[in-house]
């Protein structure tokens, strides 16, 4: 009986153990995790080109001119050794003179990716939009190009509170605006000293971008609309002479909204001594010293602008004038220039209204930096500013019609820039339009 039960129990025990065994087995059974290889992700460097190539391929210097480096001095410190740098010299110079290195402009090297590291071209740039490539890895060729340029075209509302520079620098625009608004477009038509509260304007604006990611500044202004005192004083921009490249601004009825010439030769000039032809100077005991010119008083380097369109008879230096400039508008009107620091234009020169001519300097007999401006008609020295001088000159019958339709759609895209808080119903006027310039 016991060895029975003895043997019932331990077939029990044999059949629980071999349960147990098989549970714990298949619960212990999982399958083995999936063992996956991990492999990183190596991103691949971006691809950079400019001048004209891929950076990548090349080890990439860049520096400044500095004092005392010429094209020579600086090959020879990147490895190339006088009788190449000499060959390559002569075979550029026909594109470009290496002796015109200027001291603070850039310049890259571009060194093969080998033992050697040797440079294989130079690039200089002489401005942010041009470059000159020196070529020498094989071959030797050298070559002038531009960056590419992107004109993006925006607008921009403001109120006067203070003053338009204000307005403008709230809203981050570049000051250039508020010079050409004040200086180009309206400086016969608003005196921007004498702004009300709550005078409001619009303007429709296009900004450079050198490389798409260079800020170029502000190239120039489309349209503007200015309300001063409730009173409404369109602008439109439009080339007149295309051979000359003369561009003026008219209303919406196409009349000029410049004179002949400008008032004062630098930008916000301060008169510091007036036309006077009865003038007595204490220092000479009071003899009579006319004066026959107007003195704008600027710091030395300040830059001087035409006061019309016109062509340059003199640009030189003359006893107490000093460096000067001399231009003659017609037949009956001249102007000049004196004091200079430096002259910009050379005789026989095409000049128009704005342009720079020279910088405020202290040359010839002066006790302060300024520039003496002296107007001339039909052969004498007079006042321009007691002149009835003629407006600039209007615009022709025939390019009338072709401006009034030239306008018509810029007006109604002015015409529907709103002020804030007035609500618009779509943004069609607000997207900044996109423009490739050509290289």
């Amino acid at each position: 009986m016991d060895n029975k039960r003895t043997r019932q129990l331990g077939n029990k025990y044999v059949i629980l153990a071999a349960l147990s065994m098989a549970f714990y087995g298949c619960k212990n059974d999982k399958p083995e995790p999936e063992i996956k290889e991990d492999i990183a992700k190596v991103e691949q460097p971006k691809e950079v080109f400019e001048f004209g190539f891929k950076l990548n391929d090349f080890i990439v210097k860049r520096d400044t001119i500095r004092k005392g480096d010429s094209f020579g001095v600086i090959l020879e410190r990147n490895k190339l050794g006088y009788p190449k740098i000499f060959h390559i010299a002569e075979k550029a110079k026909d594109t470009f003179d290496i002796r015109k290195l200027q001291i603070g402009k850039p310049y890259t090297l571009l060194f093969s990716k080998d033992s050697l590291e040797l440079p294989e071209l130079f690039v200089y740039q002489p401005t942010r939009e041009d470059y000159v490539v020196i070529y020498f890895k094989d071959s030797i060729h050298a070559y002038k190009r531009k960056k590419p340029i992107k004109y993006i075209e925006k607008t921009v509302t403001g109120v006067i509170t203070s003053s338009i520079s204000e307005t403008l620098d709230e809203q981050g625009i570049s000051p250039v605006l508020t010079n050409k608004l004040a200086d180009e477009i309206y400086a016969w038509t608003i005196d921007f000293n004498r702004l009300q509260k709550g005078d409001r304007f619009k303007v429709i604006y296009t900004d450079k971008y050198i490389d798409d990611t260079i800020y170029g500044g502000i190239h120039d202004v489309k349209a503007a609309y200015f309300e001063h005192n409730n009173e409404p004083f369109y602008a439109f921009r439009f080339q007149t002479d295309s051979l000359k490249g003369i561009v003026d601004y008219f209303n919406e009825e196409a009349k000029n909204l410049r004179r002949a010439f400008l008032k004062s030769p630098i930008a916000f000039g301060r008169i510091s001594s007036r036309y006077n032809l009865k003038r007595r100077i204490a220092y000479y005991g009071y003899k009579l010293r006319p004066h026959k010119g107007t003195d704008f008083a600027a710091p030395v380097g300040t830059p001087i602008r035409a006061t019309a369109n016109g062509t340059v008879t003199e640009s030189t230096r003359r006893g107490g004038n000093g460096k000067y400039v001399k231009i003659r508008h017609n037949a009956t009107f001249e102007t000049q220039y004196l004091h200079m620091s430096r002259r910009h234009v050379n005789v026989g020169q095409f000049v128009k209204q704005g342009d720079v001519i020279g910088y405020v300097g202290m040359t010839g007999n002066t006790g302060g930096p300024h520039v003496c401006y002296r107007f001339w008609k039909n052969g004498r020295q007079v006042d321009p500013f007691r002149e009835k001088l003629p407006e600039a000159k209007p615009i022709s019958d025939s390019l009338k019609e072709k401006y009034l339709d030239y306008i018509k759609p810029i007006k109604y895209q002015l015409d529907n820039i709103f002020f804030e808080p007035e609500v618009r119903d779509d943004n069609e006027f607000n997207e900044p339009i996109i423009k490739q310039a050509e290289s």
